[in-house]
């Protein structure tokens, strides 16, 4: 606490006061009465402090502006007013506005932007709006651009599956309450170019110059140029994931987030340069803190480039007005401005990281340096100038072997409980990997620094240095590759909750018309169907993450759709030592043909299991086939998805039925198999026709949990079978209302909960 009484450095105490404040605020917001009550507090504070100044009356007025500015920019905001206008259900409407950040192409071709409203109009009714809405059209929009949009105007859907991004609370964070989709091309038109915020628009346009000129003679190289456009100019969204993973990994991903390493190297070149011109200190830190704050502009403002803008311009600042900085206050400065832009920050990803790991650095780079340099230090009664030779570049290599130690180690434990948090993994090889891979870095940005100053005159030159960026960029991306596959080297770490006494907890997950089931029972982890490619990437993946799952015990393979099998082939890279169990039944899908010539080309050899087969998958869990019997072909893969019965201690059954079919029903009905089941897990037959009334009466479940899409017909479950089950008193979770559904066994009992709506079905329920 000595920090908030130090007279020199005043905005630490302010900047936590803030902080506090919008904590308070944001979790006990305050009507409108209470809000006029809280102004007559805050007016009576600066009173007070006016009239005597004290510490903790400046700290009190403080913290209650804090909270009164974060209750007032998150109260009847223009993108609440308008979500409470069209109500909960989808709108048809016509929109007008103005692109307010950069769109991201997606593959299929639809641009994903920010449109700021002018105007609305729906059910014939035209208003004025100042809301922003998130985007999604067919189109080629840039910033600044005026459009008229039509299209279909939804609610942003929340999270369905356990470690899935909350892309409706990110966006309620900025007031973005609305999703705008034009699915097509023509239903949108373009009003006119050059709107939105001029200094905004001329950054962009400078991005695109800056772009152009470090991938200039790099055409041939797509993986270098999108490396290059991350690190230095702050486009991740042009990186593909394969490549940003591996960084993730060895805890180097923030060198694609533009912060305090690349501020400074362009203020140290920039500081050079005004040296070279003879410019007097202040002169050069008068040119010097626009150009800083532009550059943050042109790297799109984001929380770590407008910080370390920020704290770079308060230290030349105090050149200029020659008066000492502190690097601890220039932080907390940089903290206090930005909460006062907007105070939604302090709940950013990106603020938090980026000012914990900088404050991390202040505070422990130096005293962890100073530890590790006392092994290494020569004898302290030695002058350092009779050190000669190799004893003194190596006492020198030692020293700064140290700082860069500290500084990683410092960096490491302030971003570990947000890593965790968030992304749920720890990197002890970051320690090494920073060490290696950062100075190569500063050399990246130096060389693309004199790629833009020599492009204009030399453009020769400039191809040159790009292309010994090519060269640092493929040295950084093989080291990195490397280093994240040492053993150890990171792993993930399951979510923190409440510890649970389980024989085994099984999760659904909801993969639109595909499928994924997650078992775990004591040190196992299998996974029946891995989604498709897509789904894979953006569901399951962050779900095993979010699970803590390291290594895979298995994965069953259901039969030959897409859309259950799809992602396997990432999943074989995520796992390599996974055990495949696949359908040995004959099908005509080309992706489980090309899956089965990937297990040989990697040398797996799959277990082909069949009717009467079984494996155990744990202790107290045990898998049984039911169907297909072994060589048995049908035309359509559905009607030869495999069907299995898992037996979880001491007594419960699941039956585990995927896309089966009436057919499929049929056939395990004649077999006269024991198919009585607590709980049945199942898809949608191509036909639409499964979950017979002799089936059921054969499997006498309690449960049913049964994936449901309104596209195509076939996927969504039927009024009448509802109805059904709801006259046999059979509980139905249909996954287009609960999203994933985790089931969870006990010795004596089972429970399963939906994760979209939080609905708990107990074994014990009539």
């Amino acid at each position: 606490m000595k920090f908030l009484n130090a007279p020199r450095q005043p905005f630490v105490g302010l900047a936590l006061m803030a902080a506090i404040g919008i904590i308070i605020a944001d979790v006990f917001p305050l009507p409108g009465a209470g809000l006029i009550v809280a102004t007559i507090v805050l007016a009576a504070c600066m009173v007070i402090v006016a009239w005597r100044p004290a510490l903790l009356a400046t700290y009190a007025t403080v913290g209650i502006g804090f909270f009164l500015l974060h209750n007032l920019q998150t109260s009847n905001t223009p993108g609440q007013q308008l979500a409470d206008e069209l109500g909960n259900r989808p709108r048809v409407v016509t929109a007008i506005g103005c692109v307010i950040s950069e769109p991201k192409i997606a593959p299929s071709g639809f641009a994903t932007f920010l449109l700021k409203l002018n105007s609305i109009e729906f059910e014939s009714q035209k208003q004025a709006t100042r809301a922003v809405w998130q985007v999604r059209w067919k189109g080629t929009p840039k910033f600044g651009d005026e459009l008229k949009l039509f299209g279909i105007a939804e609610v942003i859907p929340p999270p369905r599956n356990p470690g899935e991004f909350d892309m409706r609370a990110y966006l309620a964070r900025h007031d973005v309450r609305r999703m705008l989709f034009v699915r097509y091309t023509e239903d949108g038109a373009l009003i006119r170019h050059g709107g939105g915020n001029p200094i905004l628009r001329l950054a962009q346009k400078s991005r695109a110059w800056m772009q152009n000129a470090i991938c200039r003679g790099l055409e041939n190289a797509p993986e270098v140029q999108n490396f290059l456009s991350g690190i230095v100019l702050g486009l991740r969204h042009q990186t593909p994931e394969d490549i940003e993973e591996p960084f993730q990994q060895t805890g180097t991903l923030h060198l694609f987030a533009v912060a305090g390493l690349h501020v400074g190297i362009v203020a140290a070149l920039l500081w050079m340069l005004a040296m070279v011109a003879r410019l007097s200190r202040k002169w050069a830190a008068a040119l010097i803190i626009p150009l800083l704050l532009f550059y943050a502009a042109v790297t799109g403002l984001h929380v770590s480039s407008v910080r370390a803008a920020v704290m770079s311009s308060i230290l030349f600042g105090g050149l200029f007005f020659e008066r000492k900085v502190f690097v601890l206050n220039s932080l907390a400065a940089a903290a206090f401005f930005l909460l006062c832009w907007n105070a939604n920050e302090l709940f950013s990803t990106g603020f938090q990281l980026s000012f914990a790991v900088v404050g991390a650095i202040i505070l422990f780079a130096d005293p962890f340096a100073g530890f590790l340099q006392r092994w290494t230090a020569p004898d302290p009664f030695l002058p350092r100038s009779l050190l000669r030779g190799p004893q003194r570049w190596l006492h020198a290599g030692f020293e700064w072997l140290c700082r860069g130690t500290g500084v990683s180690l410092a960096a490491w434990l302030g971003s570990l409980p947000l890593m965790l948090w968030y992304f749920y993994i720890v990197t002890p090889i970051s320690l090494l990997a920073n060490l290696i891979v950062v100075p190569i870095a500063f050399f990246i940005l130096a060389i693309a620094l004199l790629s833009f100053l020599s492009m204009p005159l030399l453009p020769g030159l400039a191809v040159i240095f790009n292309n010994a960026n090519w060269l640092l960029v493929q040295l950084v991306m093989a080291i990195v590759q490397f280093l994240a596959h040492v053993p150890g080297g990171h792993f993930y770490v399951e979510h923190p909750h409440w510890p649970e006494k389980l024989v085994a907890k099984v999760t659904v997950l909801d993969v639109d018309a595909g499928a994924a089931v997650h078992l775990q029972t004591g040190s196992a982890n299998w996974l029946f169907d891995s989604g498709s490619d897509r789904t894979y990437q953006r569901v399951i993946r962050e779900y095993l993450h979010w699970s803590g799952v390291n290594r895979l015990s298995g994965v069953l393979l259901t039969h030959g759709d897409a859309n259950h099998l799809g992602g396997t082939a990432q999943l074989v890279e995520d796992f390599p030592r996974v055990h495949v169990v696949d359908n040995p039944a004959p099908d005509h899908s080309a992706v489980h043909r090309r899956l089965q010539q990937l297990f040989r080309e990697h040398g797996i050899k799959p277990d082909n299991l069949a009717a009467g087969d079984s494996f155990r998958l744990s202790r107290d869990v045990t898998a049984h086939v039911l169907f297909p019997p072994r060589n048995f072909s049908a035309p359509i893969a559905d009607d030869q998805a495999c069907v299995v019965h898992l037996l979880v201690a001491p007594r419960t059954r699941i039956l585990f039925m995927s896309d089966s079919g009436i057919k499929t029903e049929q056939a395990l009905l004649v077999s006269r198999l024991n198919l009585q089941s607590d709980i049945i897990i199942k898809g949608q037959h191509h036909s639409g026709e499964s979950g017979s009334g002799a089936f059921l009466d054969a499997v006498q479940p309690r449960l049913i949990i049964a994936t449901s899409r309104d596209f195509p017909g076939y996927e969504r479950i039927g009024d009448a079978w509802t109805e059904n089950l709801q006259k046999r008193g059979i509980k139905l979770f249909r996954q287009d209302e609960t999203g994933a559904v985790i089931l969870r066994f006990r010795q004596d009992s089972w429970e399963a909960q939906s994760y979209f709506t939080g609905e708990i079905f107990r074994s014990s329920s009539q």
